[in-house]
């Protein structure tokens, strides 16, 4: 067993520390070891916490041999975004004039992971200051390469945990998403994701210091976790989901909904708003459909998704205006062209004044209305993540052209986001060398509704990870 434990699933992992069949330490030591062997071509994990991983597997092994009742997450190590704070570690953001900035506290969604005895092996990548682009690559760590092929990007802005658990450097990720974050990625690296609804999971995403940021960095931004299979997605969710003290924002919801009566009616749009989309990805919305058709779904072909070019402008200027006034200040952290993916967003969408931003929050809720007007006749929508395959590193900071590529390409992605639903991320395949995928959108708060029909499409199309990275494309 000992050779291939970083391949085994996160919840096989844990059941064989529960029972005694491997010790937490030894599970820590073989993943060390794939990070020894796999990191340096990849470059995805950028703080490697190997005493304090030991450390933590042999309190887990101490606590197993007195009797003590372990976690779901018992010994599974996993990997934590640069942004999103450990204990004691430093929280660089990718900047290097960040990397002394330790941690005092982990942040809320790392608290729970711990408390359900999953161990932190490691910080990963992010494009600089998660504002430097969706390529990942930040100014103190370099380039994250996606393992599929070198001259793809591994997507982002949690693409270091992506690349991480696709690998097999860590069985869990902990990534956070605005409009794809760990969306993207999953689909880009082959590994499933979780973009919970807003208030799912709690979360704390001060920076430097005790005030909170605006209303769009509140209510856009979650946490959410990367696996290899939807099991182990769903094995996190349930560990992360909760009330905690630090954020008012999360509400005790319970896990699971109600049963809905008859088939679940599944919304198919394989083309949001009809700017296109790429034959690889329809096909991989297509053959989705069928397997949810088949798993006794009622799939129906829709016209589109409600109000998606309007919802895509306010979220543009909703962001664009809470961030101006301290662009002057950000943008000298980025380093050498780290500034062009948002002065390209900018010079695309200006700030909006005090009265317009005002109109802007109403707009904002009328949409979110549209939506669950929406999910109410469809409970799940069927669609593309990402409507390319990934294309080459940092194409959408390159110039205007490639942003509106990029952003294009997001759409439903950002547009779920703006209105706070939960989505699921899914592989369905490889075409051409590089993964492909799907995304699964429910009602608020009915993630077990995403995660059961994304099992269905999981059921039909296998798991595709962990690999071996499999250097540069040459067709």
């Amino acid at each position: 067993m000992g050779d291939a434990l970083w391949e085994m699933s996160a919840a096989a992992q844990a059941q064989a520390v529960r029972r005694g069949e491997v010790s937490a330490a030894e599970l820590v030591d073989r993943h060390l070891e794939r990070i020894a062997e796999v990191n340096p071509q990849v470059n995805a994990v950028t703080q490697v916490l190997a005493e304090r991983a030991r450390e933590a597997a042999a309190d887990t092994d101490r606590r197993r041999a007195a009797g003590a009742e372990l976690g779901s997450l018992a010994g599974v190590p996993f990997t934590v975004k640069e942004s999103t704070a450990i204990e004691g570690v430093p929280t660089t953001f990718g900047v290097p004039r960040f990397r002394d900035m330790v941690a005092p506290a982990d942040a809320p969604p790392v608290a729970r992971l711990r408390a359900a005895g999953a161990i932190p092996i490691g910080h990963a990548n992010i494009p600089t200051l998660i504002l430097a682009g969706m390529h990942t690559r930040s100014e103190l760590f370099g380039d994250t390469i996606n393992p599929w092929a070198a001259d793809r990007t591994p997507g982002g802005s949690s693409g270091g945990d992506a690349v991480a658990v696709a690998t097999g450097m860590a069985a869990l990720g902990l990534g956070n998403d605005s409009g794809g974050s760990v969306r993207a990625p999953a689909q880009f690296c082959g590994v499933a994701a979780l973009n919970p609804s807003v208030g799912r999971f709690p979360m704390d995403h001060r920076f430097l210091g005790p005030e909170d940021p605006g209303p769009a960095s509140q209510f856009l931004v979650t946490d959410g976790p990367l696996a290899r299979s939807v099991a182990d997605l769903r094995l996190a969710y349930e560990v992360l989901a909760g009330t905690d003290p630090r954020d008012p924002r999360a509400v005790p919801v319970p896990l699971y909904g109600e049963p809905l009566p008859g088939p679940v009616r599944v919304a198919v749009v394989a083309d949001p708003g009809g700017h296109g989309v790429h034959p690889s990805v329809r096909a991989a919305v297509a053959s989705a459909a069928e397997a949810l058709r088949d798993a006794g779904y009622e799939v129906r072909e829709v016209a589109d998704v409600p109000r998606l070019d309007e919802a895509l402008v306010a979220y543009n200027q909703i962001t664009v205006t809470e961030f101006a006034p301290s662009w002057p200040m950000v943008r000298t952290l980025l380093g050498p062209g780290g500034d062009r993916f948002i002065e390209m967003a900018m010079e695309q969408t200006p700030p909006v004044n005090g009265e317009e931003l005002l109109k802007l929050m109403g707009t904002w809720l009328n949409i979110r209305r549209s939506w669950a007007e929406f999910l109410d006749e469809y409970p799940l929508l069927l669609g593309p993540t990402f409507t390319e395959p990934p294309f080459e590193p940092g194409l959408e900071s390159r110039d205007r052209a490639g942003w509106v590529r990029w952003a294009t390409a997001m759409r439903l992605s950002r547009a779920t986001s703006f209105v706070g639903v939960p989505a699921v991320a899914v592989p369905t395949g490889v075409v051409d060398g590089l993964p492909t995928g799907v995304q699964i959108v429910g009602r608020a708060f009915r993630e077990d509704m995403c995660l059961t029909a994304a099992q269905a499409i999981e059921d039909r199309h296998g798991v595709f990870t962990p690999i071996d990275p499999r250097g540069t494309r040459t067709d």
